[in-house]
């Protein structure tokens, strides 16, 4: 019995044979991946800087991707994951003095019981759509909250400083990423391996339940599949994810802050994944890249015109292109690089 259990498990992330769009995917994202790893040879500091914080945050956009681009989901307070894996880690590492593995698991897995727990409660009530979104948004607000109510504990408004680089240990030898260029290494890596891993996922059977799901759940459900069940699965993946991203965020800033679980990020990586084009996993990563760069360049010339601009950003974007920037390219070039949702052929 259990064999048959494990025998189904692994059908779920059996892969079809590599069509000629698979094959543009890996070819075009390992570019780009490659062209990351040499950008150390001519960035400067600052700019290794910055891409490191890219990346961090487009596992970020990737956790919100894969949960509303793939099932139709909306969290708006997902920033509520990346917190508790950002203060969990800040935490454990600084005030409990436990090494940096352990408590990056901590992190994770602290994101994952509150996801599948509020989770649980919600999407098997049947709180779907609109409802689902307003409930993860307050969420985000409690959290922040009792942030700030438990100052002694986590610095209330000045949050945690001084928090330790990561520092792990392999094959006897002890390794600390504590300079831009070990950072960014570290960033790059950790970003490559959650976006082929979730390329994987759903490519396999399991990807197609999700599409399943997406288009039409009640359908889904007539055809013998627990939605419900999937929808929880694919919520706790996403804050696992989500808790990565927080938890690498402040050990490589060294800082952990009430904002990092409140509802300004929480905004930010849905416009993220919004301008990127949601459902394509590489437009949510573009789309923070370009971001967080506009972000920056307009900032440094007035602090207080970012947020006008991002707005009137997101409205052109909507207007222009609905499904975001992956979709208008699409649409440009008549490339299926970046499209999502499309029907794939029946499994055999």
């Amino acid at each position: 019995m259990t064999g048959n259990k494990l025998r189904n498990l692994l059908a779920l992330f059996r892969q079809r044979p590599l069509q000629a769009r698979d094959k543009l995917f890996l070819v075009v994202i390992g570019g780009l991946f490659l062209l990351l790893a040499v950008y150390p040879l001519w960035g400067d500091s600052y700019s290794l800087s910055v891409m490191r914080d890219v990346l961090i945050m487009s596992i970020f956009a990737l956790s919100l991707d894969f949960l509303w681009g793939q099932t139709g989901l909306l969290s708006f307070g997902h920033s509520a994951f990346f917190g508790i894996g950002a203060y969990v880690m800040a935490l454990l590492t600084l005030k409990a003095g436990l090494g940096s593995l352990t408590a990056l698991v901590c992190a994770m897995a602290a994101s994952a019981s509150v996801a599948l727990l509020t989770g649980y409660f919600l999407i098997y009530a049947g709180v779907r759509r609109e409802y689902f979104a307003i409930v993860t948004l307050a969420l985000a607000l409690v959290g922040q909250q009792i942030l700030l109510s438990f100052a002694n504990v986590t610095g209330g408004d000045a949050g945690l400083i001084d928090i330790p680089f990561l520092k792990f240990g392999l094959f006897g030898a002890e390794y600390t990423f504590d300079d831009n260029l070990s950072l960014h290494f570290l960033a790059l890596v950790s970003a490559a391996v959650v976006l082929l891993t979730l390329w994987l996922v759903l490519r396999g059977y399991y990807g197609s339940i999700l599409k399943a799901i997406l288009n039409n759940e009640q359908r889904a459900l007539a055809l013998g599949h627990n939605t419900s069940a999937h929808l929880l699965i694919a919520f706790t993946v996403s804050a696992i994810l989500a808790g990565l991203a927080g938890a690498l965020f402040t050990s490589t800033q060294g800082i952990v802050t009430p904002e990092l679980i409140g509802p300004i990020l929480a905004t930010e990586v849905i416009v993220w994944v919004a301008v990127g084009g949601r459902g394509t996993l590489v437009g949510p990563m573009v789309g923070c890249f370009l971001v967080i760069r506009m972000r920056q360049e307009i900032s440094s010339i007035s602090t207080t015109l970012w947020p006008l601009v991002l707005g009137v950003f997101f409205v052109l974007v909507v207007f222009v292109a609905p499904g975001g920037l992956a979709t208008l390219v699409r649409s440009l070039t008549g490339s299926r690089f970046f499209s999502a949702g499309k029907k794939e052929r029946p499994w055999t």
